[in-house]
C-alpha cells in the first residue's frame, strides 16, 4: 500500500478523546485511556481538517507525503 498522508500525534499533547468519534474515515481510536492513529487508515484522510480544530494546538501534524507539506493545529 502506498501512503500519501501520515499522521503523527504529539506523546506530549492531550489529545481529546472525542477524535475517535469526530474522524469521517476513523483513523482515531481510543485505546487505554489515550488516541491513537490506526496506522492502516492514515491513507484513508480527506484533509477535512476536524481533527485539527478539535484538538489542542500542536497535538496533531497531518505529513503530506507527496508534497512535503505539514497541516498542524
Amino acid at each position: 500500500m502506498s501512503l500519501f498522508i501520515r499522521i503523527e500525534l504529539n506523546p506530549a499533547a492531550e489529545v481529546v478523546a472525542s477524535l475517535a468519534g469526530l474522524c469521517p474515515v476513523n483513523i482515531f481510536a481510543a485505546r487505554d485511556g489515550r488516541v491513537v492513529v490506526l496506522e492502516e487508515r492514515q491513507d484513508e484522510c480527506t484533509l477535512c481538517e476536524l481533527c485539527l480544530k478539535a484538538a489542542p494546538p500542536g497535538s496533531i501534524r497531518i505529513h503530506k507525503l507527496y508534497s512535503d507539506e505539514v497541516l498542524s493545529g
